[in-house]
């Protein structure tokens, strides 16, 4: 596997459009942007993306005034079992826009702020099959995993036959977050973006997380 930090210095000499270099600039702001995702399935090659947010995050403020969210037109159309789980009907995603469409204004929205989310490499995985074709690069943005930071702050000194439980229902309740209606990718893009603050908080106080349960979970249709 080609190191990410290689593979960032490759794209960036040979993104197609010159005019989505900013892409490579590094963010002074202080922000990161909270992404998720919706698709069809969990095959990267097979699934198509129906939703997508993001939500810009200035320090410990969350901008929920300042996000990117649109439904988005598969190619391949809506199944019955994705409705059931997204709750986006045929008329909804028929009003959305093809992702090649809506990609400009997304990663104008993003730039080049790290990016953060729960099983993050999936999402940026399916951004990525049409951003590739797109400027011929993919998203070279940073990333922060949420579930990487409960990790340590919940398990980081723990003895080492520990049960690890990374579920995403466990994260927002050990860190007394609301749970919304999920499999909505702004939704999910928000609690997302409040675990990620409460996190930051912690460790900036340098407080961690009890621990209490007893059982091994990851769940990666959860966030």
């Amino acid at each position: 596997m080609i190191p990410r930090a290689i593979k960032r210095l490759f794209h960036q000499a040979s993104i197609g459009d010159q005019s989505y270099r900013f892409m490579f600039e590094r963010d002074t702001t202080d922000e990161v942007v909270a992404i998720d995702c919706e698709t069809t399935g969990l095959s990267i090659r097979s699934a198509e993306i129906v939703s997508v947010a993001a939500i810009k995050i200035r320090g410990n403020t969350i901008l929920t005034s300042e996000r990117f969210e649109e439904v988005v037109q598969p190619d391949a159309g809506m199944q019955a079992d994705a409705i059931r789980v997204h709750r986006l009907r045929l008329a909804d995603v028929a009003m959305g826009h093809p992702i090649r469409k809506l990609l400009p204004r997304f990663l104008h929205f993003v730039g080049g702020r790290p990016l953060v989310g729960y099983y993050l490499d999936f999402d940026i995985a399916m951004l990525n099959k049409y951003i590739l074709p797109f400027l011929g690069i993919e998203l070279p943005n940073p990333r922060i995993e949420v579930s990487e930071l409960y990790y340590e702050r919940k398990y980081g000194d723990a003895p080492q036959n520990t049960s690890i439980d990374l579920a995403f229902a466990s994260i927002l309740k050990d860190l007394d977050i609301p749970q919304l209606d999920q499999h909505d990718a702004f939704n999910d893009a928000l609690m997302t973006a409040m675990m990620y603050v409460a996190l930051r908080d912690k460790k900036r106080r340098g407080s961690r997380i009890p621990r209490l349960r007893t059982h091994t979970v990851f769940d990666p249709t959860g966030g």
